[in-house]
Formats: structure tokens, C-alpha cells, sequence
């Protein structure tokens, strides 16, 4: 990923193609309502402009009373009619770039779900995504405020361009002064106005620890403990010392805000004196008329807000553009594994699969040390593989590895003799069942959750998987049957699982995609011993002939298995069955026997009570 004060890697102006090309593919409304608005409003400022001087000039020019009204009539005719068209534009644009930043949340959800796993892992990866999300997340974000100041830039240059020309034809020198003075005190300004920006981590070290204080004293787990040491007054000394420092830094702002306030002061005074006295001299020497008089000096104003307007403009544009170019940067990440372009692979549950580490050694991007070291496995067809080992000894990392979901740093990873860097990723993935530790259950129905799939889906083959799972007469007793929500976080009638349910839920799961490899990476740690077993035997029977890797940190769970790989320190310490290394008498059997005691003793004290 980019580095933090690298160049971006599309400028503003790519940057604005981008989303203008996005837009007119998919939302042709919002390109049209952003040239619209823009060509009314200056139509209304020039009527605007126009309407006091034109009817001044027909009173000097004593016209008929009918002339005058007819006058009037037009010009506010036009200027109704104008303002009406705006306001009906600025009532419809709304969803037309709604639905395009809904579009871009899309491809970076898509993105995130595709995305090469080593990425997920990498934290500068996921800070910039998180960047990312902030030009998706509301109306103000840069992909959908982009289009406002985009209208608001064409306003200000069409609006430019039409005001130079008149003041060129006054006095260049007028205009001149007017440009200059506007600009200074725009940049002024801005670089005033972002004193804030330029502290804000200083406020926000102000504005976490009052929130922080803040957020303790409402604690429910707090309560008891602010009552028994009595330590409401504490903490309200703690929140008055912060309140006291964010005062302090707010009327240091306030000062430089003023500065800048003072400073549009001086240029404004400055600006409408030198108008004034150029009009007025003009005026007198007979060569303004005082319909004139007004127009241009009516004009000062707007020229100074259409300069306001384009630097503004552009300034906003920039700020977005490189919120813009975040995202970009997700959505464009060079990906280390082939996908579309790699070989295709169909899972085939009939076929053997063999899978074998040859030499594999691993190292996590920016580790010193290798987690993993000249690994060789071969894993058999129909094998039934356990991975035990203290925490830390690599065995998620093999997982990893043998899942496709990291390439080795050193040696290979084959599929049935094939290197699996030439397949397509995904179509690897698909051979594979896997339930790990952290379970993906979404607060939706039963059937997506088992099937991963949106509103179809193979009603008997759900059906099998949630009998072999023993889930089916109990959500059959569900008053919505497989169609009944789970969780309580969307939708009010969901039903809460408990622990074994869920499990039993992930096991529907991996037997509804029926893939050739099972993969269970300690997916019960949190059930007691006994569930924790026969679980495991659940998965046993009901995957009998498919290659199994099993990983758990209790070592009786994975007794049954045809093999044990024991881990330490990164390399195969031990192998062999249950019985082989427990006569081995070797740190497999050291740790298998804290264990077993660990558990006799716990017994025991159950059997006291």
C-alpha cells in the first residue's frame, strides 16, 4: 500500500474523470444535474445583476409607465421561473448520487470479499481501507459531495468568465484589484480556517479523554465500582482537568479565527474603496451613467464570489480527491494470487485429493521470525490429520497455507502433485469445507446461513445436512421453519443460538457444500472437553473418505485421527498416532498428560462439591 507521504496516485483531475465516467455509465441524471443547476444559477445571477440597473435606466429614460411594469414583469417572470427550476433540480438530485455511492459501496464490499487474504492481515492495507469507507459512508462524503462542488466549480467559472469580460470593458485596473483582493483574502482565510484541521489531533487527545471519563462513568460494569470506592469525585476532577485543556486550545482557535476574520475585513474595506472611487470618478466625468454605476458596482460583489467560488471549489475538490483516490487504491490493489486468469479447477468430491507442503517455510510480512520451517507433509487422500500444539507453534498457519489463503515464503504447496499458484484461488477454495474459530453467522435465516446463498437454494440437500447435523426438529419446531432469522441484531423474531447449536450449524454448513477437504481449525475451543468430543466425532462420521485436517489444543479430541502432526517452534516435532507418540513418551505425551490431569482434578472437585 501507498506510504503516508507518498504522491497520490491519481491526481484531482483524474480523480474527477473517474467518478464522471463512473456516473455516466451507471447514472446518466447526475452528470445532467450537475450542468443544470449550474447554467440556471448564473442565468439568475445575471438576471439578478441586471433587473435594478435595466428599470433605473428606463426611469432615467422617463419611459411609459407600461414599459416599466412590462420590464418588471420580465425580469421577475425570469427569475421565477429560473429559481423554480433550480429548486425542482435541487429536489431531484439527491437520488441519482445516493445510488452511485451505493454503486462504489458495492465494488468495495465486492472487493473486500475477493480480495487476496494476505491483505486482510495487513494492517496498512485495512487502515487504508477504513479511509476508504469514509468517502462511502453519508451525504457528505467525497464520493457523493463531489458532484455539489463539481456543480458549484462550472457556477463559478461560467460566472467568472461572463463577469471579466464586463469589467474589462470598465477598467482592467478595477478588475485588477478586485481579483487581487478577493484572493488574498481568500487564502487568508483558508490558511485560518485550518488551524483546526492542522490540530485536530490535538483536540481530539482533548475530546477522547472527556469522552473517555464520560463513557466510564455510564459503564453498567463501572456502576458498582464508582459507588463502593466512591469514585464519582474522581472522576469528575479527571473530566474538569480535560474540560478545562479543550477550553484553552477552543480560545486559542478563536483567536486565530479572528485574525482571519479581520484580515476579509481589511481586503473587503479595501476592495468596495477602490470601487467606489473608480465608479464615482467615472460617474462624475460624465462617463457612467448611474444605471451604469449600479451594474458595476452590483457586479464587485458577484465577481468576488465567483473568485471565492473557484478557489473554494478546487480546494474542496482536491480534499475529495484524495479520499477519492483511497478508495481507488482498494479497488485497483495488484492481487499476489491469480483468480479469472488463473487455470480452472472444479471440485470433484468422488476424485482423491492429496495435498503436500514440500520445504515450506513461512514468514508474516515484517516478522523477523519464520513461524514455519522447512515444513514436508503430504497429506493422503481420505486422511484423517490432526495438527496439535502449545499456542503460538503455527499450527492456524498451516491451515493458512494448506487453504490457499497465504503462498509459502519459501518451497510449495501442491494439489495433487500441481503447484496450486497456477489455479485460479477461488476455484481452490472451493475444495475445501472449513469451519475456524471465528464462525460467520449473519443475522439472517437459516437457509442463507447454511446455504450461502440469496433466496435459493437446494431444498433437500439442506434438508440432509440439517439431519445429519441434528438440527432439523428443532428448526422444524420454529414457527417460520429453515426461514426463521437468526440473531437479534436485525431482525426482533430471531432466535439466539447457544454455543452447541451453533456449532452444529457450521457443521450443516460444511456438509451443504460437501467439498472433498474438511478443515476444522479449533472451531470449538469455547465448549467444555466432553462437547468439544463428541463433536469431533459428529464430523468424523459424517466425513468418513474425505481428506480431514483436524486442529485442536486439547489432544484427546483428536485421538480418533489416522495421524498427529505435533507442532513446536515452527517445525513437525513429533507424528505418528495417538498411541505411537504417547509411547514415545515425548513432549506430546508430557502435554497430553497435564491435560488429562488437569481435567481428573476438575472432576474430582466437582464430585467434592
Amino acid at each position: 500500500m501507498r506510504k503516508k507521504k507518498d504522491k497520490p496516485k491519481y491526481n484531482m483531475w483524474q480523480n474527477a474523470a473517474y467518478m464522471i465516467r463512473f456516473a455516466w455509465k451507471r447514472e446518466k441524471s447526475v452528470i445532467l444535474l450537475c450542468v443544470l443547476p449550474a447554467l440556471l444559477a448564473v442565468a439568475a445571477s445575471l438576471l439578478e445583476l441586471y433587473i435594478a440597473p435595466v428599470i433605473l435606466q428606463k426611469v432615467e429614460d422617463r419611459v411609459k409607465i407600461s414599459d416599466l411594469l412590462l420590464t418588471i414583469a420580465l425580469f421577475a417572470g425570469g427569475l421565477f421561473l429560473v429559481r423554480g427550476l433550480i429548486a425542482y433540480l435541487q429536489e431531484n438530485k439527491l437520488m441519482g448520487r445516493v445510488w452511485v455511492r451505493m454503486k462504489l459501496v458495492t465494488k468495495i464490499s465486492e472487493k473486500l470479499c475477493t480480495v487476496s487474504y494476505p491483505y486482510l492481515e495487513n494492517q496498512d492495507f485495512l487502515n487504508t481501507c477504513e479511509k476508504a469507507h469514509m468517502a462511502l459512508t453519508s451525504n457528505s462524503s467525497a464520493t457523493e459531495a463531489i458532484w455539489e462542488t463539481l456543480t458549484n466549480i462550472l457556477q463559478s467559472v461560467l460566472g467568472f468568465a461572463i463577469y471579466l469580460f464586463l469589467f474589462y470593458s470598465v477598467d482592467p485596473i478595477l478588475m485588477a484589484v478586485t481579483l487581487i483582493t478577493t484572493v488574498a483574502a481568500y487564502f487568508v482565510n483558508r490558511h485560518t480556517s485550518e488551524w483546526g484541521y492542522r490540530h485536530k489531533d490535538e483536540e481530539g487527545r482533548y475530546a477522547r479523554r472527556m469522552w473517555y471519563v464520560t463513557k466510564q462513568a455510564e459503564e453498567h460494569g463501572a456502576l458498582k465500582d464508582i459507588r463502593i470506592f466512591g469514585m464519582g469525585k474522581w472522576l469528575g476532577e479527571v473530566f474538569t482537568a480535560a474540560q478545562n485543556l479543550y477550553r484553552d486550545f477552543t480560545i486559542r482557535g478563536e483567536r486565530v479565527y479572528l485574525i482571519g476574520d479581520l484580515a476579509d475585513l481589511v481586503m473587503s474595506v479595501l476592495r468596495n474603496g477602490i470601487a467606489y472611487f473608480y465608479l464615482i470618478r467615472m460617474v462624475l466625468n460624465e462617463s457612467l451613467s448611474a444605471s451604469a454605476f449600479l451594474l458595476y458596482f452590483t457586479a464587485v460583489s458577484g465577481f468576488t464570489n465567483w473568485i471565492t467560488g473557484i478557489l473554494s471549489g478546487f480546494f474542496e475538490l482536491h480534499k475529495f480527491s484524495l479520499d477519492i483516490n483511497t478508495m481507488r487504491e482498494v479497488l485497483e490493489i495488484k492481487e499476489p494470487f491469480k483468480f479469472e486468469d488463473g487455470e480452472k479447477l472444479e471440485p470433484d468430491v468422488t476424485k482423491a485429493y492429496e495435498i503436500e507442503l514440500r520445504n515450506v517455510s513461512f514468514r508474516y510480512p515484517g516478522a523477523e521470525q519464520y513461524t514455519l520451517k522447512n515444513i514436508d507433509l503430504k497429506i493422503k487422500s481420505g486422511e484423517k490429520l490432526a495438527v496439535v500444539g502449545l499456542n503460538g507453534a503455527g499450527k492456524t498457519t498451516l491451515v493458512k497455507l494448506i487453504c490457499g489463503f497465504y503462498d509459502p515464503t519459501e518451497g510449495v504447496v501442491l494439489l495433487n502433485g500441481e503447484d496450486i499458484r497456477k489455479y485460479n484461488r477461488r476455484d481452490y477454495y472451493r475444495h475445501f469445507s472449513a469451519v475456524f474459530q471465528d464462525f460467520s453467522v449473519l443475522d439472517t435465516d437459516f437457509a442463507e446461513n447454511i446455504s450461502q446463498e440469496y433466496a435459493s437454494f437446494d431444498e433437500q440437500k439442506l434438508e440432509n445436512a440439517l439431519r445429519e447435523a441434528d438440527l432439523l426438529d428443532r428448526i422444524r419446531a420454529l414457527p417460520n421453519g429453515v426461514k426463521t432469522h437468526v440473531g437479534r441484531s436485525v431482525y426482533e423474531d430471531g432466535v439466539e443460538l447457544s454455543g452447541g447449536e451453533t456449532q452444529r450449524l457450521m457443521l450443516a454448513r460444511a456438509l451443504y457444500k460437501n467439498a472433498p477437504i474438511i478443515v476444522l481449525d479449533e472451531p470449538t475451543a469455547a465448549l467444555d472437553p466432553i462437547s468439544e468430543h463428541n463433536l469431533y466425532m459428529k464430523y468424523n462420521d459424517l466425513t468418513k473418505g474425505r481428506t480431514s485436517v483436524y486442529i485442536s489444543h486439547r489432544l484427546a479430541s483428536t485421538r480418533f485421527c489416522d495421524r498427529i502432526l505435533y507442532l513446536a517452534d515452527g517445525v513437525i516435532a513429533e507424528e505418528g498416532t495417538h498411541e505411537t507418540l504417547l509411547l514415545k513418551k515425548g513432549k506430546y505425551a508430557d502435554l497430553f498428560e497435564i491435560q488429562s490431569r488437569y481435567y481428573r482434578d476438575k472432576e474430582g472437585e466437582s464430585h467434592e462439591e
